[in-house]
């Protein structure tokens, strides 16, 4: 591959279960990949075939031993945590117990809809809920398991239920083990979602619903609320934070 010449920007999400890679320049993504790990082969790779001048990295776990010198001496690295400059007004009480992936989404989400109230829903291995308001202030939001934690939960706690894994095709009404278990989890998370979406609907007008995370497809088009779906929406608002602090 020919190295790109631009300046480009490198944004590293370390997740629970995978790495995402991803380079923008001039702020259009260009580059995105998903690792079991990174490692200094990766970041070798990376700025081989891409000119990056900054990097920004968020973890939600602890970094390889050794992790700044994967990266070539000219790179600027920016570690993101809560004590990082963002373009909102973080109005959380206990700003240091919060999630980096939750603020980046909720910067995101803002850059989407900067004028309006926006609920971002992260269905991962959590489904977390962030809220940004019309003047631009993150206030919180909440946390409950995911799809799988949910299934795990089932089979691990109990003698006899097997684990069970999504299945678009669950019912309303389970008549064996396997379709009660899909219909008390899906059906159960489906109406979580809504009505979550309903009561901070009626606290903050017209509101939009951003939804992203590797479950975020099982979403779409089974909720009652509109909703909009991002895949990558965590990436988009690292670079807006790191664009943010040049």
């Amino acid at each position: 591959m020919k190295k790109n010449v631009q300046p480009c920007n490198l944004v590293i999400d370390v997740g629970n279960t995978l790495t995402k890679v991803a380079v923008f320049c001039n702020d259009d993504l260009i580059f995105i990949e998903r690792y079991p790990k990174i490692t200094s082969q990766l970041i070798a790779e990376v700025t081989k075939n891409f000119n990056i001048a900054r990097a920004i990295v968020s973890s939600v776990g602890e970094l390889p031993l050794g992790f700044e010198s994967f990266f070539p001496n000219q790179i600027n690295i920016l570690h993101f945590s809560p004590e990082v400059s963002i373009p909102l007004k973080n109005r959380y009480k206990t700003p240091a117990t919060l999630g980096t992936d939750r603020l980046a989404l909720a910067v995101a989400a803002n850059s989407i809809y900067p004028n309006g109230n926006v609920l971002v829903i992260d269905s991962g291995s959590a489904i977390t809920y962030d809220i940004v308001t019309e003047h631009g202030e993150y206030i919180g939001g909440a946390i409950s398991p995911g799809i799988e934690m949910r299934f795990k939960a089932l089979n691990a706690y109990t003698a006899k239920l097997p684990l069970l894994a999504i299945d678009n095709n669950f019912p309303l009404i389970g008549i064996t083990t396997k379709e009660s278990m899909l219909s008390g989890v899906l059906n159960g998370v489906l109406n979580e979602v809504d009505g979550y979406i309903q009561d901070i609907s009626k606290a903050y007008s017209t509101l939009k619903v951003v939804f992203t995370g590797g479950n975020a497809n099982f979403f779409d088009k089974k909720l009652k609320n509109t909703i909009f779906v991002h895949p990558n929406l965590l990436i988009f608002g690292l670079n807006r934070i790191l664009n943010y602090n040049e």
